[in-house]
């Protein structure tokens, strides 16, 4: 593979990935897939267990499978669900535990800046103004 196409190859792959983070843009797909992390599910109990009109969730599944995030099979008229590929769970799981991390130092740096004098001072004086 020579450079030229050594970069389209690492553009293609750019855009997928954007692409794959669009999808996961939405708090109940993210639900979804840690949901069906180790199991599969109907849509009925999906929805259910979401909380979610059928009919919601029918367009994020139908987005999510399009995206080949997950992947369905038939029994009778009923569509079961399952991730297409376990590891979405790892990577959704490590963003997760980024954005945990990030929360505690954020409370951390709030607790630090509740104690200080000064921050208390500027809160509580501008509340007289």
């Amino acid at each position: 593979m020579d450079r030229q196409d050594s970069n389209e190859v690492e553009k293609s792959l750019y855009q997928r990935h954007a692409d794959f983070c669009k999808v996961l843009s939405h708090p109940t797909r993210l639900q979804i897939i840690d949901i069906l992390h180790d199991r599969e599910m109907t849509v009925t109990d999906l929805a259910g267990q979401l909380q979610v009109a059928v009919g919601n969730l029918s367009q994020h599944l139908n987005l999510m499978k399009q995206r080949r995030v997950l992947e369905s099979r038939k029994e009778g008229n009923t569509v079961i669900y399952r991730l297409a590929n376990a590891k979405m769970t790892k990577a959704c799981g490590l963003i997760r535990e980024i954005l945990f991390e990030q929360m505690q130092q954020d409370n951390a740096l709030f607790k630090r800046m509740d104690r200080s004098p000064a921050f208390r001072q500027s809160i509580h004086g501008s509340q007289g103004r």
